[in-house]
């Protein structure tokens, strides 16, 4: 498994700068907006990474 991390670090500071940009227009974010649901998403790309690992 590959990690690029230029590409995280680029999806993080697009992600942050969408967050400041919506927050400053009072608008609602097109993200989930509680914890648990960015847990559960995190959860569905774990399950999907083991599959790969196991069965590809």
């Amino acid at each position: 498994m590959h990690i690029d991390f230029i590409l995280l670090i680029k999806s993080l500071t697009t992600g942050f700068i969408a967050g400041v940009v919506f927050s400053l227009l009072k608008l609602p974010i097109p993200a989930p907006s509680e914890f648990a649901s960015i847990v559960g998403i995190l959860g569905v790309f774990l399950g999907l990474m083991a599959v790969r690992f196991f069965i590809h």
